[in-house]
């Protein structure tokens, strides 16, 4: 038999095994078939895949390279040959050109809220089993004495250090951060980590340096490589960098667990990643950009550190150490905050996490009978390995009780045409018009109609803010909300879900084209549907417009559907029912009985002392004589009656004034704003225990 019979094997194919080993040991192809008394040519057949070796000389090349013959056969694991894990800096650039700072950083805010919304938003476009969810976990870790130390000793923090201090000293927005961060290290000796595991995410797949998922989030900038067949909610390739923007250190850790097999292996593939301005030590000029890894023996990237394959030792001190061996990444964000200065305790960043993922991804995390969730998420607080907050599970129905019924009743296709009680969703289509890409379709071409899905439900008991239309796409994570406008009177508060392309759950033809067109006219934010240059240069005249008819269709029709029937509440508090009931009186003739004012928009909000604060937008017909209104500002409690509280403040506008308790509206004016605040020492129960209710009828004795 030949001595190059094909051989069966588990792991990575073995010419690219043999020739990285080869490679590690610095050993040549000539060297080896020396050592086996073959021939040059042999080697090379095996190393090119054109051959493989007979299991006896499978073991004479064990022997040689200094491992088992079950590391030969399986490929696995490479050969224990030691090379130390080291930082590489990227020289300067040899044109002179110089960067003071990773530019995609500023992109958004370093804000945990961001951070937050950007990671699950990525999470959830590498969703591996469409069968299950996406879990993701939030850990921040505080660390002090002889954690720190432990922690910074594996994080080779001597050889960091000097970039560190030589970065800090420059006069940019960088420097300055730098060296503030440097100096709370050195006075607190305290460092926070924040770490985000992804569970069923297909991980960083992909070779080291070509295309593929590792290169696009470790080596890249503005790579978005995204293959979820146009689903994915990002799309510019920055929702990254807020990983490193959130660090004060520039610096993030990265364990990954593969959905495939990159060199035979799957689990703990290990890399970190620096961003720092420009600098110099010790006289030679340094790029920025670094990486933690080993040293890469490929010829073309001589000693660039490449990810390495960590055992369980050391991704324990990194604290990198992943739960089960299902595929996904592991982000550790180094000295991480909160630039807002809105979360600087423990808790406050442990609730902003919270908070923001309820907010921005309460729609993923809905399920019904039939359509489990697309998200779980999760946020925990250490102290040096210890639980210092418990872990919080994400529930969408405690944070947004009202939509989380609505969409959960279209998932389970419980809606109805009429809202005639308190736990009722009503559901109609909207219709967008997808204007056609600007290489195709007939001149005159009006596009192509996708319905979108539009779901109504009675606000719910604890609601502050109140007649919205939350809108989504894709994934469903939250874009934008849309405030409808030109409210008929007595709107009874209500909440509203907008559905569009793959959030419908539907697929075909309109709705990838739909998906597309929304993903074009979002920022790199992706909080609006608004004028980009992707949708203007991508998609011919009059898209903008068809966005503009989009809204006012939504509008439209949240105002059809809540003027069908009135709503009954089975004897639940009201918030705001019936905002502004005007009392038109007996003698109000012909004209002026169908001619009333409507509420454009109304916004209310309780502040830290309980004190109510309400805005609301008036559109009113034209008059002879003056409006002359009182609101009333009532607490609607569950038992009893409506008790009035006072006024603590009363403003008008420049279209209206306040005068002793009393909105006075000339004649002509047609759209007249005014607020109020509500005094708390009048307040029977504290504010957040009752809803509030505003009747603004005419003022006794007054015109109108």
């Amino acid at each position: 038999m030949s001595d190059s019979a094909p051989l069966a094997t588990h792991g990575e194919d073995f010419g690219p095994w043999l020739r990285r080993q080869l490679l590690r040991a610095e050993m040549s192809q000539a060297d080896l078939a020396a050592k086996l008394d073959k021939t040059r040519a042999a080697v090379s057949a095996w190393i090119t895949g054109r051959a493989e070796p007979r299991d006896e000389t499978k073991r004479r090349i064990a022997e040689i390279l200094g491992t088992d013959l079950a590391s030969v056969v399986t490929r696995t694991v490479d050969v224990p040959i030691d090379r130390p894990v080291h930082w590489h800096h990227r020289r300067a650039h040899p044109d002179g050109g110089r960067e003071y700072g990773n530019a995609a950083a500023f992109a958004f805010d370093a804000d945990l809220s961001v951070l937050a919304r950007e990671a699950t938003q990525n999470s959830l476009d590498e969703r591996y089993d469409v069968r299950s969810p996406v879990r993701v976990h939030y850990t921040l870790h505080e660390l002090d004495g002889a954690h720190l130390d432990s922690f910074l000793a594996a994080l080779h923090w001597d050889e960091l250090f000097p970039h560190y201090e030589a970065a800090s000293r420059g006069n940019q927005k960088v420097s300055r951060s730098l060296r503030s961060a440097l100096n709370d290290l050195s006075q607190e000796r305290r460092l926070r980590l924040l770490r985000i595991d992804d569970y069923n995410a297909a991980g960083l797949t992909g070779p080291e340096y070509s295309d593929g998922r590792f290169a696009a989030v470790v080596r890249r900038q503005l790579d978005s490589h995204k293959v979820v067949a146009g689903r994915a909610g990002g799309s510019y390739g920055l929702g990254k960098a807020t990983l490193w923007a959130t660090s004060r250190f520039g610096l993030v850790l990265i364990n990954s667990t593969l959905s495939e097999p990159h060199e035979g292996r799957t689990a703990g593939r290990v890399i970190g990643r620096l961003d720092l301005p420009w600098h110099e030590v010790d006289g030679e000029g340094y790029a920025g950009p670094a990486w933690l890894g080993e040293p890469d023996t490929e010829p073309e990237h001589q000693k660039v550190s490449r990810s390495w394959w960590a055992d369980d030792d050391t991704l324990g001190r990194l604290h990198l150490r992943r739960s089960g061996d299902a595929p996904g990444t592991s982000f550790l964000i180094v000295g991480a905050y909160d630039a807002s200065g809105a979360a600087e305790t423990l808790q406050e960043m442990h609730d902003k996490l919270v908070q923001s993922l309820a907010d921005d991804f309460w729609a993923a995390m809905v399920g019904g009978r039939s359509a489990g969730p697309l998200l779980e998420a999760r946020v925990t607080t250490l102290r040096n390995g210890e639980v210092y907050l418990r872990e919080e599970q994400v529930d969408p129905h405690a944070h947004h009780s009202a939509v989380s019924r609505a969409l959960r009743a279209y998932l389970d296709g419980d809606t109805v045409e009429e809202l005639t009680a308190a736990d009722q969703v009503v559901r109609a289509d909207v219709p967008l018009i997808v204007t056609p890409l600007r290489d195709q379709g007939r001149p005159r071409d009006k596009g192509r109609e996708h319905l979108a899905v539009l779901l109504v439900t009675p606000a719910g008991d604890h609601d502050t803010q109140l007649n919205r239309v939350i809108c989504m796409r894709g994934n469903r994570m939250t874009v934008t909300e849309q405030r409808p406008r030109d409210l008929p009177l007595g709107t009874p508060p209500f909440q509203a879900v907008l559905l569009a392309g793959y959030a419908t759950g539907r697929d075909g033809e309109d709705v990838a084209l739909a998906e597309a067109f929304l993903r074009a006219s979002e920022p790199p934010e992706h909080d609006r549907w608004d004028r980009t240059e992707e949708l203007t240069t991508t998609y011919q005249r009059g898209a903008l417009s068809r966005l503009k008819d989009f809204r006012s269709a939504i509008d439209q029709t949240v105002r059809s559907l809540l003027g069908k029937r009135e709503i009954t509440r089975d004897g639940a508090p009201e918030v705001l029912r019936e905002l502004l009931r005007l009392d038109m009186g007996a003698g109000a003739g012909g004209r002026r009985a169908q001619s009333f004012p409507t509420v454009r928009s109304i916004d209310a909000r309780i502040d830290d002392r309980g004190a109510w604060h309400v805005t609301v937008h008036l559109r009113l017909p034209d008059a002879e004589d003056p409006w002359v209104l009182a609101p009333v500002a009532k607490f609607d409690v569950r038992s009893g009656g409506r008790p009035s509280v006072n006024w603590e403040l009363l403003v008008g506008s420049e279209t209206c004034r306040a005068e002793n308790g009393t909105i006075t509206i000339e004649p002509g004016v047609r759209a007249a704003v005014f607020r109020g605040v509500t005094d708390p020492s009048s307040h029977p129960v504290r504010g957040g225990y009752a809803r509030l209710a505003v009747d603004v009828p005419k003022a006794r004795g007054g015109a109108a």
